[in-house]
């Protein structure tokens, strides 16, 4: 069993009170059913261990570091299964990485580094400034004109394993300049707002782009969303898409010209 109870004593936050384990696969079946549908790359979205900490409490380990590094483990588990299933690519989703600066330097990204371990897949860790909640937007409204949390763990990401980083920056506060921090690592560069219904024209999704090829070379240079399109009704996600697609290939138009 998981070992997770709900603590009313801590605003109902879930509490692990037992060894954590795996008993069963969670996306292995969707990852080999996706794989049947397609012979394209196949990528597949899994929590980081940080992050799924920042959403628990610990009545168990006695540290979360330790907590967060036996989720690395079980995530592991689920990742290698993946992969064996067809997976190209696995993103870890790690938006705590944005929150708990000094932490992930101490034990964020080595528990992030051993749920990538022995994989063969491409490996991603997606950050993000969250969406969804009141608390998150009103701690977004006290960042200020800039947003700098990305200085910290740039850095730090750079010498990791992790092979590509996914971030937000279409609509955000996050300076351009800081993705020169990536270098020698694939950049996934957000110019899709996944907060607003508004849907980006092809040209605004290029300036983005083009704002982020002064700091990414074009051959790491993978644009895509801010964050995940769930939130959106599916013709909204559709067509932000859709206009994903034409930015990239205005801008691949552009470079190809040169």
């Amino acid at each position: 069993r998981m070992g997770i109870r709900n603590n009313r004593y801590e605003a109902e936050v879930p509490t692990v009170t037992a060894p954590l384990r795996r008993p069963v696969p969670v996306h292995v079946a969707d990852a080999a059913f996706m794989r049947a549908q397609t012979r394209s790359p196949l990528k597949i979205t899994l929590p980081g261990p940080m992050t799924i900490c920042d959403t628990l409490a610990d009545g168990y380990y006695g540290r979360r570091a330790d907590m967060a590094m036996r989720f690395a483990e079980l995530l592991n588990e689920e990742a290698r299964e993946i992969e064996a299933a067809g997976a190209d690519v696995i993103q870890f989703d790690e938006p705590a990485f944005n929150v708990f600066l000094e932490e992930v330097r101490d034990w964020g990204l080595p528990a992030l580094e051993r749920a990538i371990e022995g994989l063969k897949a491409t490996t991603v860790v997606h950050i993000c400034y969250g969406y969804g909640i009141e608390a998150n937007i009103a701690w977004k409204r006290g960042l200020g004109a800039q947003w700098r949390q990305y200085e910290r763990t740039f850095p730090l990401l750079a010498r990791s394993r992790v092979q590509q980083v996914s971030l937000e920056c279409h609509n955000s506060r996050v300076p351009m300049e800081l993705l020169g921090l990536l270098a020698g690592k694939d950049v996934l560069v957000g110019c899709i707002d996944v907060a607003t219904r508004t849907v980006e024209t092809p040209e605004e999704v290029a300036a983005t782009i083009r704002r982020a090829l002064a700091w990414v070379d074009p051959q790491r240079l993978y644009p895509c969303t801010n964050c995940g399109l769930v939130p959106l009704p599916r013709e909204v996600a559709q067509a932000k898409l859709v206009a994903l697609a034409a930015g990239a290939r205005l801008v691949r138009a552009e470079l190809g010209a040169r």
